[in-house]
């Protein structure tokens, strides 16, 4: 993609997002500072803006539109949560953005602060243009824990009638262009049953074997998810596939575990397979695991937690905001990447999602964590073909 040179608007990007780097948003911790400064520089470039805030009131999503009031515009769409840097040996403090020889550290450079920087500079030059449809604006919480910021977005743009024609979700790609991920679904089984002395298994209930047996189930499901793999599926390897992450339970090997802990995962290449998984199991746990438990203690119990279950993203034959982001950036062609993004959750309010932001996935979540400058240029010159394209009409 040919860029020419901007170097005041590159400058001005980048004191943006050291003052980005400088709000602590740590997942566990509130975003709703770094939210509501975003939200005064953009009322500041002449957006419509509005928040939404979650139940405790510190975790806020933020929307905001350049733009006449139509349909038919573009999302540009990015987290403002970052993930933590405890226990990271940094060379210098995460949350004070360095320059060093072409690159900028610090936590979020790369995911995915530059990004969001990237579009607020670029808000005032929107603003100036003559745009026939609107550009808008998507920035949210808690992505890095389970995307429910955009959960809950998406959802109020349903029902306040936003339809948009695309949208850009900014993760890390290199500024190449992707057009797919798998899900990812994240689960704690809980399994409760009774202690008892070791040497009489009879009287009690076993929560390590029967979160075995729950286990074995979920190996049984992997090999059948292998041969419901859908013709002709990009993805590698092209079926959804499970992990079993830890499984903890018992005190001592003379005593009958009263309670085991079971962490896994689902990565669906699509949403069929999860209801698969589910029922299946749900016909073990209901059918055969509980009768048998509670024939001998009525409160034993098997509980499984929703951690998260982030819905992949398609790639489709048809896909607008592919052929858009293609063409700003000369792009001959699309890719998948392993990680998730908030993207699927706008496919599926019937939004053509993308993904194309500048740094590269094998920076994130690392201590110093870095954006090269000129991928920050690269994603200022697209942005800016992007001004150009919305002035001449919708997208599709």
């Amino acid at each position: 993609m040919h860029n020419p040179p901007n170097a005041d608007r590159l400058a001005r990007c980048k004191h943006l997002l050291a003052e980005l780097v400088a709000f602590p948003t740590v997942s566990s911790d509130s975003n709703r500072a770094l939210t509501l400064a975003l939200a005064e520089y953009l009322e500041d470039s002449g957006a419509r803006v509005w928040t939404q805030a979650d139940a405790t009131g510190e975790k806020l999503n933020l929307f905001a539109t350049i733009g006449p009031e139509c349909d038919g515009g573009v999302i540009l769409s990015g987290h403002t949560d970052v993930v933590p840097v405890a226990e990271q040996p940094w060379s210098s403090d995460p949350f004070v953005m360095t320059q060093r020889d072409g690159r900028l550290y610090g936590r979020g450079t790369c995911d995915m602060k530059g990004f969001v920087a990237a579009c607020v500079t670029m808000a005032p030059e929107f603003a100036r243009r003559n745009l026939a449809v609107p550009v808008h604006f998507a920035f949210t919480y808690d992505e890095e824990v389970g995307c429910f910021g955009a959960q809950a977005l998406t959802a109020s743009l349903q029902k306040r009638g936003i339809r948009p024609a695309a949208a850009i979700i900014g993760e890390p790609s290199q500024m190449q262009v992707i057009d797919g991920h798998k899900g990812c679904f994240e689960y704690t089984t809980w399994f409760t049953g009774l202690e008892g002395h070791g040497s009489a298994p009879d009287l009690g209930v076993n929560a390590v074997e029967y979160a075995s047996r729950f286990v074995m189930k979920l190996l049984e499901l992997r090999k059948a998810l292998q041969a419901r793999a859908p013709a002709g599926c990009p993805f590698d390897p092209p079926h959804t596939t499970i992990n079993m992450g830890l499984l903890a339970g018992g005190v001592a090997h003379n005593v009958i575990p009263g309670k085991a802990r079971l962490e896994w995962e689902m990565r669906p290449v699509q949403p069929s397979d999860a209801d698969f998984v589910k029922d299946a199991l749900e016909r073990l746990v209901q059918d055969e695991l509980l009768p048998e438990m509670r024939a001998i203690h009525p409160q034993a119990d098997i509980h499984t937690q929703i951690v998260a279950e982030v819905v992949g993203l398609l790639p489709e034959p048809q896909n607008p905001a592919r052929d858009l982001v293609m063409a700003l950036t000369g792009a001959n062609g699309a890719g998948l990447v392993p990680f998730g993004t908030e993207a699927g959750l706008f496919q599926t309010i019937g939004i053509p999602s993308v993904i194309c932001g500048p740094g590269s996935i094998a920076q994130a979540h690392k201590p110093d964590e870095y954006l090269d400058e000129t991928q920050l240029d690269l994603c200022l010159h697209m942005l800016d073909l992007l001004g150009d394209r919305l002035e001449r009409g919708p997208v599709t």
